[in-house]
């Protein structure tokens, strides 16, 4: 298939790409290099793909309209897997503006994109943000997420209701995944995962928020990728059994469907930064401090629904993640 990428240079997205060139898909990467981090980092990804004769890269902003619409015309994609975004909830409290234009305006240029070029499928990245003031634990896509505590988080919910439109009034097929903490090789510098190794081979403290009584449920890249390329395959499609008025938010009589894609097991952030000291080899000196604005204390990820539908089974234990990382980030850094 020919696929249309956003986010190419991105963690999520550079992984995404390797795997569909080794099964023979056509990819085109979307990427705007901004420096929200590390160029170079974005660059090195990038490295990785534009050896395969079968990834092309377009350097846009989703935000740039007549530029996405013009891509869209030119290229006549089978699907698209959107996983640009402006991402983080602490950036968000500063930076606003920086989350409608690329989460509203661009993921409305995607939708326009896939509605006028007859898109088979498009596969979008949702978060775990969307539960917000959620107590009720594991998360499922079954209840209801209308009580954001970030922007970044309204801006996701957002991207499904606008999802939803589309698949109810063009037939588009759409399907969300929430994602759930990912990390792994070549993660981004701002989760705390890269913070943490990079803090304690540096001989610094970390921030430890909430006073460590935090759980996340912490998702290897691998594991996500495999959940999307089994989602990309299997298109969206109405839920025969959906009842109006008892509406399910997870499905519709429209061909549109939101999963939560996580490792279903959270993890304790004392008990993963024990982890990445079993990694180094090297004890974390720990600065603990309140919850941030914005942030929640727990996710946990009910991932049944994306089990049923394309068999989803994370594989990858944190330890062993973490592992990874860290051989990764050794080699990389040189250190």
């Amino acid at each position: 298939m020919k696929i249309l990428l956003t986010g190419a240079a991105g963690f999520i997205g550079m992984t995404t790409a390797l795997r569909l060139l080794a099964r023979g898909d056509e990819v085109v990467g979307l990427d705007n290099l901004n420096d929200y981090y590390d160029v170079t980092l974005k660059e090195s990804r990038l490295a990785r793909l534009t050896p395969h004769s079968s990834f092309r890269f377009v350097k846009i902003d989703v935000a740039d309209t007549p530029g996405i619409a013009k891509l869209f015309a030119a290229e006549q994609f089978d699907r698209v897997i959107h996983l640009a975004a402006q991402a983080g909830v602490r950036y968000s409290l500063q930076n606003p503006h920086a989350y409608i234009e690329s989460n509203i305006l661009g993921f409305t240029n995607i939708l326009e994109g896939c509605r006028h070029t007859k898109v088979q499928h498009l596969v979008y990245a949702s978060s775990s943000s969307v539960y917000g003031g959620n107590t009720k634990m594991p998360f499922s896509e079954h209840d209801s997420v209308d009580h954001p505590v970030s922007l970044y988080a309204a801006t996701k919910k957002a991207n499904e209701l606008m999802a939803h439109t589309y698949s109810h009034l063009y037939g588009l097929p759409t399907t969300g995944l929430r994602f759930f903490t990912v990390y792994g090789p070549w993660g981004r510098p701002d989760m705390a995962l890269f913070l943490f190794t990079k803090a304690i081979l540096e001989g610094r403290s970390i921030d430890v928020f909430n006073h460590g009584d935090m759980q996340r449920d912490f998702t290897y890249v691998d594991d996500i990728v495999e959940g999307v390329i089994r989602v990309l395959d299997r298109v969206a499609s109405a839920d025969p059994s959906y009842d109006a008025v008892r509406a399910d938010p997870a499905t519709s009589n429209a061909p549109y469907r939101v999963f939560n894609i996580g490792n279903n097991n959270p993890v304790n952030l004392l008990d993963f930064i024990g982890c990445i000291e079993n990694a180094l080899g090297m004890k974390a000196e720990k600065r603990l401090l309140p919850l941030q604005d914005g942030d929640v204390p727990a996710t946990y990820a009910n991932t049944d629904a994306l089990n049923d539908w394309v068999g989803f089974v994370p594989g990858t234990g944190v330890q062993d993640g973490i592992n990874r990382f860290v051989t990764w980030y050794r080699d990389y850094h040189k250190v």
